[in-house]
Parts: structure tokens; C-alpha cells; sequence
């Protein structure tokens, strides 16, 4: 006997529902609370309205739930309700604003309670389940700074969140930049702990110190940490300047909940733009991370690859320089012997520069026997300019080459001190120390060709050294005074040796130009940062550590040529 079609689909009697339907039942449950929390009427669906709580309730009628809304505005009196259950000592919004649970960067919102980032702030958002579950109430969306109530989502107009806001994006007029040079000034934050606005540490998240002194080191060049200090970047700019912008705004701000910072943000937009090459989960050389990232900051500014000093980086940091080759040929002679001779033609070329590198004189191989093991070789920093003097050479490959810088001279200059050194077979560091007679004083004159239009001959051209990045191999595992080859090389040249760390000397220059005190103590004129601690240094003993990566600002400025064509301005002294 056939079997009879279904005319129905056969549902057993008491059988749950399916697995979606009871999956939208939930979430409607959860995103839709009893209207009674509201003030609302149950209806059924005839229209009449469902009994309270204390009538008898008998009927089995289905009754629809009205959707809730979300309030515009708080009750009258009630507009500070929550507001003390925020806990600033938890909150820190140096780490990149993600969704704890969707990874999103789309419209984020942190609370203000636990610190935690959620998505929306919606009946179905994350935010407003973390408000029901974890009784959690205030939050602050990341881009308009405005902060909610959930999950009756008013916004709170109340000036006691105003740190908050400031902290999260700390804002700066021009007569508090002019003030950052000029005025010594402590801080104090949640814990209590004093603080000098730009003095800092920062956060070393595993690898990333490389990164943290070149930073601390472009926050105290004065344009550029006034342009962004200042700068108002439209949303559509590059995120590399926008998040430089908010770390150096952090570092100096006068208002922060921490001592120091993080570069979370910062670092994962230079992992991107840089095809993973800086990270900070391997520690790179500084100068090659600083070269790559003043470049991109260029470009990223809106400067130009074909038109010069387009941009803050190139008119702060570059120069041009006549670099003149030679070539050196051998030559036979009659007894089978060569003899190398200098070509007659000499190729000149100007190029321009950010950075310039200064050779050390080689190790000795050998030591006298009378001599300690411990002395470590000395070297003057004049001694290593004579190379940009336009009379010693220097030989690469088949060429002899000599350097010379030009006028005008820029702002400020990078000197590389090339301390390691790698071939095929090992990897070396130089520890010969660089000496100069003080910090405030460095005579450039004798290194740049004369012009009448920007310098007297006889004229000094003064700088003044403003960041010190030293090499301290002796903290690294194995990597002590006397160690070699790779044991105490770093990664960042390519060895496979112990890892050395990085610090940074910094002038503070409101305490420098005027005798800055706080309550009574002296404050120091230079600051040691080594990732978060930040230590005295003295200006005598700044040139006994193996210094790397130097920062000089001229005090003299060039001659400006005049309309008319003379040039018998004078050069003025800041």
C-alpha cells in the first residue's frame, strides 16, 4: 500500500523550535528589554492592553512587546546618574582603538569603567549588551568625544569629563608652544608621581626601543613638534602623520592621566607602511629606521620627490653637499708591476642629504703590553668632520672620493656615528668614544665652503647639540666592553648577537636658558630616557657614553640676501 502524501509538514508534539528561530528569539530577547523598564503597555493582539503585574492573569492570549527606544535626554535631575563609577586610573587610550570583540575601528566606543572598546552603541551593539551584562554605563565615542549614558543612550553634557576628552586628544594653541622652551614646568599625575611635560617614558612593548628614541628625539626638534603640535590634520591625511601628531601631543601634555606613553598605534601604522620591515617585535638599527621614516613622513606631508624643501622634514633636516669623484686606474709597467695613478678628470656632483655619516678610525689589532685592556679608544668630533672639509679622501672601490658641504647650512643636522660594521664572516662594533668639548658650542665653519651671500668666512656657525642617541651594549646578555664579533653586534646590522638596548640624551631647554626650579630643588638641563625611565644626565659626562645618532641645531642664523642684490646683512644670534 502506497503511502499517503503529507498534506502539512509533521511536527511532533512539544518539539523545539528550529535552531535559527530560536537563535532570533534570543537575540531579540536580549536587544529588547520588557517594555515596563520603559513605562510602556503590553497589547495583544486585538488591540487590548495587557493587565499589570498585580491583576489576576489568566488568559493564554500572545502578547506583542512594543520596541523599545533609546532616551534623547536624561530625566530632569538625573543628568550626572553614573558619572561616579568612572575609573580613570583604568583607562588608557594610547593602544589602537579595535573592538574587543569584532576587531573593528568603525565607530568605537570605550567605556569609561573598565577601559574596554565596543563597537556602536545601538539596542544590538556590542556596547549596550557590555552595559546590561557587566552594569557598565558610561561611554565616549573615540572620534566626536561625546560620551553616552547606555543603555538609555543620552549623551552627558558635564564639564568633569573634560580631562578625559583632553586626554584621549590633547589639544595646544600657539601661546602654549611658545611657553614649551621658555618655562620649566612639572606636572603631576593620577598616582601622584611628578613628571616634566616631554620628558617622558615610553613604552617598550617587546622590541620597539629603536623606535622610542627616535621618536623622543623628533619631539624635541622645535619645528617639527610645533607643526604638529599645531597642525590640524583633515581626516583624509596620511594616518602615519596624524598618529606621530597624537603620540607627540601625548608626550607633552600637561594633563595626563600616566607618566608615560605608548607607541601602539604609531607602530602598527609604520608595520604597514613599511612591508613589516620595522616592528615592534624585532629591534631594528635607528639609523635606518629614522631614514625610512623621515622620507615617508616627507611624503606624507604633501612634500614632493622633485621639488625641494617641500615639506617641515626637508626644511629642518636637509642640506646639499658637493661630492667630487676620481677614478684610480692601474697601469702597467715594464717589470710587470702595476701602478695605480689618479685619473686627470674629477666628476662633481651636488647632492642633497638629511644625514651624515661619520667614520670611525679602525680598532687597533694589536695592544702594548703596558697598556690596559680597559682603556677604550677617544676620538674627537672635529677629528670625523675633516671628512666634509674638502680635503681628505676617502677610497670606495676604484674611486677616491672627498665631500664638502655647501651654504646655506640647514637648521639643524644629523651626524650618524658608523659604529658596526658586517661582511661576510662577522659583525663588529667600534666602541671608540666620541668626544667634543661641550654640547653647546660645535664651530661648523671650517666644513662648508665659503659664501659671502649667507656667512663670513671668518664667521662662526654655531650649533648646539639637542638629542644624543648612545649604545648601551653592556646591558645585553654577553655584550660587555671586551666582547667581539657577534657577540656584540647587534641584530639591527645584521649579526646574530645579543641584543643591545637603546637610549636617548635630551636638552631641556626651559631649564637650560633659565634657572629652573621647583620648589626649591634644581631641574636638570639633560634627561636620559630609556624606554619608561627617565634619569638625570650632566652635560660634562654626555660625551663618555657610545654615542650614535646625534641631533645639532644651529643658534646662528645664515645671511639673508637683501631684494636688491647685497648681501650686507647681518648674522643675527638667537
Amino acid at each position: 500500500m502506497s503511502k499517503r502524501k503529507s498534506v502539512e509538514p509533521h511536527e511532533v508534539a512539544g518539539s523545539p523550535a528550529s535552531k535559527r528561530a530560536r537563535v532570533e528569539d534570543d537575540l531579540e530577547d536580549v536587544s529588547a528589554p520588557h517594555p515596563r523598564q520603559n513605562g510602556l503597555k503590553e497589547t495583544n493582539h486585538t488591540g487590548k492592553t495587557a493587565p499589570d503585574a498585580d491583576d489576576d492573569f489568566d488568559s493564554d492570549e500572545e502578547y506583542s512587546i512594543a520596541a523599545p527606544t533609546q532616551d534623547k535626554a536624561p530625566l530632569q535631575g538625573y543628568g550626572d546618574l553614573y558619572l561616579d563609577t568612572i575609573n580613570r586610573s583604568v583607562l588608557d587610550f594610547d593602544f589602537e582603538k579595535l573592538c574587543s570583540v569584532t576587531l573593528s575601528n568603525i565607530n568605537v566606543y570605550a567605556c569609561l569603567v573598565c577601559g574596554k572598546y565596543f563597537q556602536g552603541r545601538g539596542m544590538k551593539s556590542y556596547a549596550y549588551f557590555h552595559a546590561l551584562d557587566e552594569d557598565h554605563h558610561v561611554y565616549i565615542n573615540m572620534e566626536t568625544k561625546k560620551v553616552y549614558v547606555l543603555p538609555e543612550g543620552y549623551e552627558v553634557l558635564n564639564r568633569s569629563l573634560d580631562d578625559i576628552k583632553y586626554v584621549i586628544d590633547p589639544k595646544f594653541t600657539e601661546e602654549d608652544v611658545k611657553k614649551l622652551d621658555k618655562v620649566p614646568f612639572e606636572s603631576v599625575d593620577l598616582s601622584n608621581k611628578r613628571y616634566r611635560p616631554g620628558f617622558i617614558g615610553m613604552n617598550n612593548i617587546k622590541a620597539n626601543d629603536y623606535l622610542n628614541v627616535v621618536v623622543q628625539t623628533l619631539s624635541h626638534v622645535a619645528p617639527i613638534r610645533n607643526f604638529l603640535l599645531l597642525h590640524d590634520f583633515p581626516q583624509n591625511s596620511s594616518q602615519l602623520a596624524i598618529r606621530l601628531s597624537t603620540l607627540v601631543r601625548k608626550i607633552w601634555n600637561t594633563k595626563a592621566f600616566r607618566n608615560h606613553v605608548s607607541p601602539h598605534e604609531l607602530i602598527q601604522e609604520i608595520a604597514i607602511r613599511s612591508s613589516k620591515k620595522f616592528t615592534l617585535t624585532q629591534q631594528s638599527d635607528p639609523v635606518d629606521f629614522i631614514s625610512w621614516f623621515l622620507n615617508s613622513l616627507h611624503v606624507a606631508l604633501g612634500g614632493s620627490k622633485t621639488k625641494p624643501l617641500s615639506s617641515i622634514i626637508q626644511r629642518t633636516f636637509q642640506g646639499k653637499i658637493r661630492i667630487e669623484t676620481q677614478a684610480i686606474r692601474a697601469v702597467e709597467t715594464g717589470d710587470d708591476r702595476l701602478r695605480f695613478e689618479e685619473s686627470s678628470q674629477i666628476d662633481t656632483k651636488v647632492s642633497p642629504y638629511m644625514i651624515l655619516t661619520l667614520d670611525l678610525p679602525p680598532i687597533p689589532l694589536f695592544r702594548d703590553s703596558v697598556e690596559s685592556k680597559n682603556i677604550i679608544p677617544q676620538v674627537a668630533l672635529t677629528t670625523l668632520l675633516q671628512k666634509y672639509g674638502g680635503l681628505q679622501t676617502s677610497e670606495k672601490a676604484n674611486t677616491r672620493v672627498r665631500h664638502r658641504l655647501l651654504h646655506p647650512l640647514p637648521p639643524y643636522i644629523i651626524f650618524h656615528i658608523k659604529r658596526f660594521s658586517v661582511n661576510k664572516f662577522v659583525s663588529e662594533r667600534n666602541p671608540t668614544i666620541v668626544t667634543f668639548p661641550s654640547p653647546r658650542g660645535l664651530d661648523m665653519s671650517p666644513y662648508v665652503e665659503p659664501n659671502p651671500e649667507f656667512a663670513s668666512p671668518s664667521e662662526p656657525i654655531i650649533y648646539e647639540m639637542v638629542s644624543n642617541i648612545i649604545l648601551d651594549a653592556a646591558t645585553g646578555k654577553g655584550g660587555g666592553e671586551d666582547s667581539n664579533a657577534a657577540d656584540a653586534a647587534n641584530r639591527a646590522v645584521g649579526g646574530e648577537g645579543e641584543k643591545v638596548m637603546w637610549k636617548v640624551q635630551v636638552r631641556d631647554k626651559a631649564v637650560a636658558d633659565v634657572a629652573g626650579t621647583e620648589q626649591g630643588r634644581r631641574l636638570p638641563e639633560w634627561r636620559e630616557i630609556q624606554d619608561l625611565y627617565v634619569e638625570r644626565a650632566e652635560a660634562e659626562t654626555l660625551f663618555t657614553r657610545e654615542g650614535y645618532l646625534m641631533v645639532w641645531e644651529r643658534k646662528t642664523r645664515p645671511r639673508i640676501k637683501e631684494v636688491n642684490g647685497s648681501s650686507k646683512g647681518k648674522t643675527v644670534t638667537r
